[in-house]
């Protein structure tokens, strides 16, 4: 059955005629054993005929599409939200266990805009990896991050995803309620430094200092114009490239 609890969702029933049959359809969805939902149980269930449907999503697919897309943008809207605090670490773990508590609300909605079922990937989806790179560079620039924000960024939702999406489709076999903060501080392990306790080789410090710099620069404007925090971009980035020996 629907879920009241979801956020950013109007009453049921209002809304244009696009808006109800994409809440309609998320609701169908939600109650099918087989996670599929039939554009002939959309229409009966907003009172039009599948012409209309054709008109608006063109088919099963582009209204299966539109429907990933809402999911995104709700997400989006969710992660916005959440507080931002003068600890960038806290707030990525925060966004980690926000991450799953939004799939355990909207368990058939975000299995379909996690899963390779659609041809194409919708457009919003790009912008959760954005977000996740904003929270990473704000930890580079504190010193907390160990590898470039892209890479991190990358190990971290690729995670994120596969975590959840086990304690969604097979919730017997992963049941521990302590995976995902097992799995969570491994991987922010393997992508943050969040002490100084040993010593870095001197390379690795220089490396560190780029990325710092590099992500510090990306928060704040400088007194640098445009070509020459290009050029210094450039220094920073091979700095932080492997040195060969």
């Amino acid at each position: 059955m629907h879920d009241a609890t979801r956020t950013g969702t109007a009453p049921r029933g209002t809304g244009d005629l696009r808006s109800r049959m994409l809440e309609a359809a998320e609701d169908l969805l939600d109650e099918s054993p087989d996670n599929d939902v039939s554009t002939r149980a959309v229409c009966e269930a907003v009172g039009v005929k599948q012409p209309v449907l054709y008109r608006l999503f063109g088919d099963k697919n582009g209204l299966l599409t539109a429907l990933v897309a809402h999911g995104f943008e709700r997400y989006i809207d969710r992660k916005r939200a959440l507080e931002v605090t003068a600890d960038p670490v806290a707030d990525l773990r925060a966004g980690w266990d926000d991450h799953v508590d939004f799939a355990l609300t909207n368990r058939a909605l975000y299995r379909l805009m996690f899963s390779p079922v659609l041809p194409e990937v919708p457009e919003p989806a790009a912008r959760i990896f954005e977000l996740l790179k904003r929270t990473l560079e704000r930890c580079a620039a504190a010193g907390a991050l160990r590898v470039p924000a892209e890479q991190a960024a990358q190990a971290i939702l690729a995670a994120n995803v596969g975590v959840t999406l086990s304690l969604l489709s097979q919730p017997d076999r992963f049941r521990d309620p302590a995976l995902s903060t097992r799995v969570r501080d491994a991987v922010f392990a393997s992508c943050l430094d969040e002490s100084a306790a040993a010593p870095a080789p001197e390379e690795d410090q220089l490396a560190a200092a780029a990325r710092r710099l590099e992500a510090q620069l990306k928060q704040r404007t400088g007194p640098l114009g445009d070509a020459e925090t290009a050029l210094l971009l450039v220094w920073l980035r091979t700095l932080q490239q492997p040195q060969l020996p």
